[in-house]
Protein backbone atom coordinates (compact mmCIF):
# COMPACT_ATOMS: atom_id res chain seq x y z
CA UNK A 1 0.00 0.00 0.00
CA UNK A 2 2.67 2.35 0.75
CA UNK A 3 4.35 1.53 -2.50
CA UNK A 4 1.22 2.59 -4.76
CA UNK A 5 0.77 5.56 -2.63
CA UNK A 6 4.30 6.51 -3.10
CA UNK A 7 4.69 6.40 -7.12
CA UNK A 8 0.66 6.70 -8.07
CA UNK A 9 1.25 10.73 -8.92
CA UNK A 10 4.19 9.38 -11.35
CA UNK A 11 1.91 6.97 -13.09
CA UNK A 12 -1.01 9.09 -14.10
CA UNK A 13 -1.68 12.66 -14.41
CA UNK A 14 -5.41 11.91 -13.49
CA UNK A 15 -6.69 15.11 -11.15
CA UNK A 16 -9.83 12.98 -10.42
CA UNK A 17 -7.78 9.89 -8.94
CA UNK A 18 -5.56 12.77 -7.41
CA UNK A 19 -8.48 14.29 -5.65
CA UNK A 20 -9.65 10.97 -4.40
CA UNK A 21 -6.48 9.97 -2.55
CA UNK A 22 -6.67 13.10 -1.06
CA UNK A 23 -10.63 13.06 0.15
CA UNK A 24 -9.66 9.38 0.84
CA UNK A 25 -6.51 10.37 2.98
CA UNK A 26 -8.92 12.55 5.28
CA UNK A 27 -11.79 10.14 5.38
CA UNK A 28 -9.62 7.05 6.09
CA UNK A 29 -8.68 8.85 9.34
CA UNK A 30 -11.64 10.19 10.43
CA UNK A 31 -13.49 6.64 9.81
CA UNK A 32 -10.36 4.68 11.72
CA UNK A 33 -10.62 6.97 14.58
CA UNK A 34 -14.19 6.60 14.88
CA UNK A 35 -13.29 3.06 15.10
CA UNK A 36 -11.32 3.84 18.60
CA UNK A 37 -14.39 4.48 20.15
CA UNK A 38 -16.92 1.69 18.21
CA UNK A 39 -14.94 -1.14 17.47
CA UNK A 40 -12.14 -0.99 20.40
CA UNK A 41 -14.18 0.58 23.11
CA UNK A 42 -17.79 -0.54 22.62
CA UNK A 43 -19.29 3.20 22.58
CA UNK A 44 -21.34 4.27 19.57
CA UNK A 45 -20.84 8.03 18.57
CA UNK A 46 -22.99 10.09 16.84
CA UNK A 47 -21.62 13.02 16.93
CA UNK A 48 -18.01 12.76 15.96
CA UNK A 49 -18.19 15.30 13.00
CA UNK A 50 -17.42 17.90 15.57
CA UNK A 51 -13.77 16.88 16.37
CA UNK A 52 -13.82 16.65 11.91
CA UNK A 53 -15.58 19.94 11.45
CA UNK A 54 -13.74 21.83 14.70
CA UNK A 55 -10.20 20.54 13.54
CA UNK A 56 -11.49 22.27 9.80
CA UNK A 57 -12.39 25.20 11.51
CA UNK A 58 -9.63 25.95 13.81
CA UNK A 59 -6.62 25.12 11.34
CA UNK A 60 -8.92 27.58 8.89
CA UNK A 61 -8.75 30.14 11.28
CA UNK A 62 -5.62 29.89 12.11
CA UNK A 63 -4.33 30.20 8.90
CA UNK A 64 -6.60 33.14 8.14
CA UNK A 65 -6.40 35.23 10.38
CA UNK A 66 -2.56 34.58 12.71
CA UNK A 67 -1.29 33.69 9.42
CA UNK A 68 0.53 30.74 11.10
CA UNK A 69 2.07 27.96 9.01
CA UNK A 70 0.61 24.45 8.11
CA UNK A 71 2.44 22.52 11.35
CA UNK A 72 1.51 25.33 13.34
CA UNK A 73 -2.22 25.38 12.13
CA UNK A 74 -2.18 21.12 12.55
CA UNK A 75 -1.08 21.90 16.28
CA UNK A 76 -3.31 24.35 17.13
CA UNK A 77 -6.42 22.29 15.34
CA UNK A 78 -5.28 19.53 17.30
CA UNK A 79 -4.92 21.76 20.69
CA UNK A 80 -8.66 22.71 20.34
CA UNK A 81 -9.65 19.22 19.25
CA UNK A 82 -8.07 17.60 22.47
CA UNK A 83 -9.80 20.21 24.74
CA UNK A 84 -13.08 19.92 23.31
CA UNK A 85 -13.01 15.92 23.81
CA UNK A 86 -11.55 16.58 27.15
CA UNK A 87 -14.80 18.77 27.98
CA UNK A 88 -17.62 16.87 25.82
CA UNK A 89 -16.02 13.37 26.95
CA UNK A 90 -15.89 14.00 30.97
CA UNK A 91 -19.41 13.94 30.62
CA UNK A 92 -20.46 11.60 28.05
CA UNK A 93 -18.15 8.53 28.67
CA UNK A 94 -20.12 8.48 32.24
CA UNK A 95 -22.93 7.11 30.31
CA UNK A 96 -23.97 3.76 28.53
CA UNK A 97 -24.78 3.19 24.78
CA UNK A 98 -27.79 5.31 23.23
CA UNK A 99 -27.54 7.91 26.07
CA UNK A 100 -23.53 7.91 25.09
CA UNK A 101 -24.91 8.36 21.47
CA UNK A 102 -27.33 10.42 21.67
CA UNK A 103 -25.46 13.11 24.02
CA UNK A 104 -22.64 13.38 21.78
CA UNK A 105 -25.05 14.40 18.82
CA UNK A 106 -26.39 16.78 21.24
CA UNK A 107 -22.52 18.30 21.94
CA UNK A 108 -21.69 18.45 17.65
CA UNK A 109 -25.34 19.94 17.31
CA UNK A 110 -24.55 22.67 19.57
CA UNK A 111 -21.05 23.76 17.68
CA UNK A 112 -22.92 23.38 14.54
CA UNK A 113 -25.23 25.91 15.95
CA UNK A 114 -21.92 28.08 17.25
CA UNK A 115 -20.53 27.89 13.90
CA UNK A 116 -24.02 29.11 11.89
CA UNK A 117 -24.60 31.93 14.08
CA UNK A 118 -21.29 33.54 15.15
CA UNK A 119 -20.53 34.74 11.32
CA UNK A 120 -18.07 37.12 12.26
CA UNK A 121 -15.32 34.66 13.09
CA UNK A 122 -16.81 31.56 10.87
CA UNK A 123 -18.64 33.12 7.86
CA UNK A 124 -22.02 31.50 9.19
CA UNK A 125 -23.36 29.01 6.62
CA UNK A 126 -21.32 30.68 3.94
CA UNK A 127 -18.36 28.91 5.76
CA UNK A 128 -14.62 30.49 5.65
CA UNK A 129 -14.62 33.18 3.28
CA UNK A 130 -11.66 33.77 1.32
CA UNK A 131 -9.90 30.48 1.38
CA UNK A 132 -7.44 28.47 3.40
CA UNK A 133 -3.77 30.11 2.38
CA UNK A 134 -1.35 26.57 1.45
CA UNK A 135 2.26 27.87 2.43
CA UNK A 136 5.43 26.41 1.69
CA UNK A 137 6.10 23.29 4.39
CA UNK A 138 9.41 22.22 4.62
CA UNK A 139 10.07 24.09 1.22
CA UNK A 140 7.49 22.05 -0.32
CA UNK A 141 4.72 24.22 -2.17
CA UNK A 142 1.35 22.58 -0.96
CA UNK A 143 -0.24 24.95 -3.79
CA UNK A 144 0.79 22.57 -6.50
CA UNK A 145 -1.97 19.28 -6.55
CA UNK A 146 0.92 16.75 -6.37
CA UNK A 147 2.88 18.00 -3.45
CA UNK A 148 -0.66 18.24 -1.77
CA UNK A 149 -1.13 14.76 -2.94
CA UNK A 150 2.07 13.18 -1.08
CA UNK A 151 1.61 15.31 1.69
CA UNK A 152 -1.80 14.21 2.70
CA UNK A 153 -0.69 10.27 2.14
CA UNK A 154 1.76 11.00 3.71
CA UNK A 155 -0.31 12.29 7.08
CA UNK A 156 -2.70 9.59 6.33
CA UNK A 157 -0.09 6.81 6.61
CA UNK A 158 1.16 8.38 9.85
CA UNK A 159 -1.58 8.89 11.80
CA UNK A 160 -2.79 4.87 10.89
CA UNK A 161 0.45 3.41 12.05
CA UNK A 162 -0.06 5.66 15.32
CA UNK A 163 -3.32 4.57 15.91
CA UNK A 164 -2.23 1.24 15.04
CA UNK A 165 0.41 1.31 17.46
CA UNK A 166 -1.83 2.66 20.08
CA UNK A 167 -4.38 -0.10 19.65
CA UNK A 168 -1.67 -2.58 20.22
CA UNK A 169 -0.14 -1.39 23.46
CA UNK A 170 -1.14 -2.55 26.64
CA UNK A 171 -3.87 0.86 26.93
CA UNK A 172 -5.47 -0.95 23.85
CA UNK A 173 -5.84 -4.41 25.68
CA UNK A 174 -6.75 -2.06 28.04
CA UNK A 175 -10.09 -0.72 26.25
CA UNK A 176 -10.94 -3.89 24.87
CA UNK A 177 -10.94 -5.21 28.33
CA UNK A 178 -12.96 -2.42 29.72
CA UNK A 179 -15.41 -3.05 26.25
CA UNK A 180 -15.95 -6.56 27.36
CA UNK A 181 -16.55 -6.31 30.79
CA UNK A 182 -15.89 -3.25 32.38
CA UNK A 183 -17.26 -4.49 35.82
CA UNK A 184 -14.27 -6.93 35.73
CA UNK A 185 -12.29 -3.83 34.60
CA UNK A 186 -12.82 -1.96 37.82
CA UNK A 187 -12.43 -5.05 40.15
CA UNK A 188 -8.87 -5.69 38.98
CA UNK A 189 -8.44 -1.75 39.69
CA UNK A 190 -8.82 -0.28 36.13
CA UNK A 191 -9.98 3.51 36.43
CA UNK A 192 -13.44 2.47 33.47
CA UNK A 193 -13.57 6.45 33.47
CA UNK A 194 -10.13 7.62 32.50
CA UNK A 195 -9.51 4.89 30.07
CA UNK A 196 -12.76 5.42 28.34
CA UNK A 197 -11.74 9.14 28.15
CA UNK A 198 -8.40 8.89 27.13
CA UNK A 199 -9.80 7.03 24.03
CA UNK A 200 -12.44 9.72 23.35
CA UNK A 201 -9.50 12.48 23.85
CA UNK A 202 -7.54 10.40 21.30
CA UNK A 203 -10.39 9.52 18.83
CA UNK A 204 -11.26 13.39 18.59
CA UNK A 205 -7.49 14.29 18.09
CA UNK A 206 -7.23 12.25 14.71
CA UNK A 207 -10.81 13.39 13.74
CA UNK A 208 -9.25 16.65 13.83
CA UNK A 209 -6.29 15.69 11.66
CA UNK A 210 -8.58 14.37 9.04
CA UNK A 211 -10.66 17.89 9.29
CA UNK A 212 -7.29 19.74 8.41
CA UNK A 213 -6.76 17.62 5.52
CA UNK A 214 -9.94 18.01 4.33
CA UNK A 215 -9.77 22.03 4.89
CA UNK A 216 -6.47 21.96 2.91
CA UNK A 217 -8.44 20.17 0.14
CA UNK A 218 -10.98 22.29 -0.44
CA UNK A 219 -9.44 25.49 1.03
CA UNK A 220 -11.83 26.03 3.54
CA UNK A 221 -14.26 24.89 6.10
CA UNK A 222 -17.89 24.64 6.12
CA UNK A 223 -20.93 23.49 8.41
CA UNK A 224 -21.36 20.44 6.80
CA UNK A 225 -18.09 19.63 8.27
CA UNK A 226 -19.55 19.64 11.66
CA UNK A 227 -23.27 18.19 10.85
CA UNK A 228 -24.77 14.80 11.75
CA UNK A 229 -25.01 14.09 8.44
CA UNK A 230 -20.56 13.57 8.38
CA UNK A 231 -21.00 11.62 11.28
CA UNK A 232 -23.33 9.38 9.69
CA UNK A 233 -21.13 9.02 6.83
CA UNK A 234 -18.41 7.63 9.23
CA UNK A 235 -20.34 5.23 10.98
CA UNK A 236 -21.34 4.22 7.13
CA UNK A 237 -18.04 3.52 6.57
CA UNK A 238 -17.00 1.17 9.45
CA UNK A 239 -20.02 -0.85 9.20
CA UNK A 240 -19.02 -0.85 5.46
CA UNK A 241 -15.33 -1.50 6.12
CA UNK A 242 -15.75 -3.66 9.04
CA UNK A 243 -15.06 -2.86 13.17
CA UNK A 244 -13.48 -5.91 13.73
CA UNK A 245 -10.31 -5.44 11.34
CA UNK A 246 -7.91 -2.52 11.77
CA UNK A 247 -7.96 -1.43 7.93
CA UNK A 248 -11.76 -1.73 7.53
CA UNK A 249 -13.19 1.72 7.95
CA UNK A 250 -10.14 3.27 5.59
CA UNK A 251 -11.82 0.31 3.20
CA UNK A 252 -15.38 1.75 3.95
CA UNK A 253 -14.09 5.34 3.33
CA UNK A 254 -12.87 4.19 0.26
CA UNK A 255 -15.93 2.12 -1.03
CA UNK A 256 -18.12 4.88 0.22
CA UNK A 257 -16.48 7.75 -1.76
CA UNK A 258 -16.34 5.77 -4.79
CA UNK A 259 -19.95 4.99 -4.37
CA UNK A 260 -20.29 8.86 -4.23
CA UNK A 261 -18.88 9.42 -6.93
CA UNK A 262 -19.98 6.96 -9.08
CA UNK A 263 -23.81 7.69 -8.28
CA UNK A 264 -23.47 10.89 -8.14
CA UNK A 265 -22.29 11.10 -12.25
CA UNK A 266 -24.92 8.70 -13.62
CA UNK A 267 -27.95 9.44 -11.54
CA UNK A 268 -29.92 12.73 -10.03
CA UNK A 269 -31.33 10.36 -7.33
CA UNK A 270 -28.09 10.43 -5.55
CA UNK A 271 -29.37 10.02 -1.92
CA UNK A 272 -31.45 6.98 -2.85
CA UNK A 273 -29.40 5.53 -5.14
CA UNK A 274 -26.44 5.51 -2.02
CA UNK A 275 -28.72 4.46 0.38
CA UNK A 276 -29.58 1.21 -1.66
CA UNK A 277 -26.28 0.31 -2.74
CA UNK A 278 -24.92 0.62 1.34
CA UNK A 279 -28.03 -1.16 2.70
CA UNK A 280 -26.96 -4.50 -0.42
CA UNK A 281 -23.79 -4.22 1.34
CA UNK A 282 -24.23 -4.00 4.95
CA UNK A 283 -26.94 -7.03 4.19
CA UNK A 284 -24.71 -8.47 2.29
CA UNK A 285 -21.71 -8.31 4.39
CA UNK A 286 -22.94 -8.54 7.64
CA UNK A 287 -19.56 -7.91 9.50
CA UNK A 288 -18.16 -5.72 6.90
CA UNK A 289 -15.97 -6.07 3.66
CA UNK A 290 -12.24 -6.62 5.88
CA UNK A 291 -13.79 -8.96 8.02
CA UNK A 292 -15.04 -11.30 5.09
CA UNK A 293 -12.03 -10.86 2.98
CA UNK A 294 -9.76 -11.95 5.58
CA UNK A 295 -12.30 -14.62 6.71
CA UNK A 296 -12.43 -16.24 3.15
CA UNK A 297 -8.40 -15.72 3.35
CA UNK A 298 -8.04 -17.71 6.24
CA UNK A 299 -10.61 -20.71 5.04
CA UNK A 300 -8.47 -20.25 1.38
CA UNK A 301 -5.14 -21.08 3.39
CA UNK A 302 -6.39 -23.86 5.78
CA UNK A 303 -7.76 -25.78 2.64
CA UNK A 304 -4.24 -25.42 0.96
CA UNK A 305 -2.54 -26.81 3.92
CA UNK A 306 -5.21 -29.79 4.47
CA UNK A 307 -4.51 -30.65 0.97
Amino acid sequence: AFAVLAVLPLLTDSRVLSDYVIRLSAFAIFATSLNILVGYGGMVSFGHAMFFGGGAYAFGLLMQKAGTSVPMGMLGAIVFAALLALAVGAICVRLKEIYFAFLTLAFQMLLYSVILSWISLTGGDQGLMGGIPRPPFLGIDLGQDRNLYWFSAAVAVLCLLAMRLVLQSPFGYTLRMVRDNADRARFLGIDVWRVKLYAFVLSGVFASIGGVLLALFVSGAYPDFSYWTMSGEAVFMIMLGGIHVFAGPALGAGLLLLFNDLVSRFTEYHGLALGIIVLLFALGFRRGIADFIGHAYRRATTGRRSQ
